[in-house]
């Protein structure tokens, strides 16, 4: 038997006996396997702690809006705590949805419609803005292109169960101020503008009233 060939033998030996080696070490896997062994009837099951929830661990709800351990954090929680079904992401939506709402409602002069949504100084403070455009005759065409940013910025509970979230916005929108004449005095309608916007919004957690109302506006 020349050299070459009693090499190859030897190989071939080795990697059978590998092979099996690793077959009694790590079983084979064809198709559906039953459940481990710890599972099966008469078996008493394994704990599997790192899988378990634990109770009074991080509520990502919360931190993923507001630094953990914050006063806002903290405030947050305490709502939950009154009210459990209040999330903090839902929340946010919902105020995204309402800041343009409100914001073209009072780009157009129609507060009437988001009066439920209002506090009633901020429902003035908007109403004295709309009253002395009609007195000047201006009218506002505008259109609500979109929030490039929602962020939480603050959150306080009072004594009373009153929750205070506050806001920050920036949306884009195009707009512009006609004359009683139609023409334009203000504004470009085919330039988009950023609006920055700081709202509050109030409510009484645990109250039946579902309603958050804008209770101050800022920049």
């Amino acid at each position: 038997m020349n050299s070459p060939l009693l090499q190859l033998l030897v190989l071939a030996g080795i990697a059978i006996f590998l092979i099996l080696r690793l077959k009694s070490v790590l079983g084979t896997r064809d198709g559906f396997e039953g459940p481990p062994r710890s599972e099966r009837a008469g078996a008493t099951p394994q704990r599997r702690d790192t899988f378990e929830v634990i109770e009074g661990g991080p509520d990502y709800d919360i931190i993923d809006n507001v630094s953990d351990g914050s006063d806002a954090a903290d405030a947050l929680a305490r709502m939950k705590r009154i009210e459990p079904s209040f999330n903090v992401t839902q929340f946010l939506q919902g105020a995204r949805g309402a800041y343009e709402m409100i914001l073209m409602a009072f780009e157009r002069g129609q507060l009437e419609d988001v009066a439920p949504f209002l506090d009633e100084d901020v429902y003035e403070a908007f109403a004295q803005v709309i009253d002395a455009r009609q007195e000047q005759g201006l009218i506002v065409e505008a259109e609500f292109l979109g929030l490039r940013e929602t962020k939480l910025a603050e959150a306080t509970l009072s004594d009373d169960n009153r929750a205070a979230i506050t806001v920050r916005f920036v949306g884009e929108l195009t707009s512009i101020v006609r004359d009683a004449n139609g023409e334009i005095v203000e504004g470009d309608a085919k330039t988009a503008k950023r609006q920055k916007d700081i709202w509050t919004f109030e409510r009484v957690m645990g109250s039946d009233d579902p309603n958050w109302r804008l209770v101050a506006t800022g920049e």
